[in-house]
């Protein structure tokens, strides 16, 4: 249970990240982010070190694994490739542009359904009590947090936020949105090639 709580105390931190990015302290800023995602890397890890383990079955580890790392590598890209990793995460103030292209084409927040992702992964390669109820608290914690993202911080870091969230859902993706995301997906890879 105490890793359940030092995971919420990361979301927590987390909440502090955009508000810090607001107030321009870069210095500041690394050190919110950092903590944040090293509490919630270490809880994580934990939990799923758990001993209240419960029957799957065996087809479910093949399965977990390839999920896993299937949406890690998205849940990385949209968090760290594809928004400016700099601009976003070190340097002072907020990141330089908002970006509506690519999985945020397809939801506003996309790391969200990728870390909703992960954790089935997780539950299905580690199954127990602890690591499930983990899950469901992180989610909400981060649900909570991109609600609070939407209200208070990214209107005013980001101009045209507004029409932003008029074209592009919350987090549930719907036909116009995943046409968006592949036809963005597509002009991208066309651009580099």
């Amino acid at each position: 249970m105490i890793y359940i709580l030092i995971g919420v105390f990361g979301f927590v931190i987390a909440y502090a990240f955009d508000w810090v990015s607001l107030k321009g302290l870069p210095l500041v800023k690394q050190l919110v982010g950092l903590s944040a995602a090293c509490l919630l890397v270490y809880a994580t890890v934990m939990v799923c070190l758990s001993p209240a383990k419960f029957e799957l079955p065996i087809f479910t580890l093949p399965l977990g694994g390839c999920l896993l790392l299937i949406s890690l590598c998205l849940l990385v890209y949209s968090l760290f490739v594809e928004i400016p990793f700099r601009s976003t995460y070190t340097k002072q103030g907020v990141g330089n542009k908002l970006i509506t292209t690519g999985t945020y084409a397809l939801v506003r927040h996309p790391g969200v359904i990728w870390l909703a992702f992960v954790f089935l992964a997780l539950i299905l390669l580690f199954p127990s009590t602890t690591l499930l109820l983990a899950a469901i608290s992180w989610l909400i914690m981060d649900i909570i947090y991109v609600i609070l993202q939407e209200k208070f911080f990214f209107p005013k870091m980001f101009p045209g936020y507004d029409e932003y969230q008029r074209q592009t859902p919350f987090l549930i993706p719907n036909r116009q949105s995943l046409s968006a995301c592949l036809k963005t997906i597509k002009a991208r890879t066309k651009e580099r090639n």
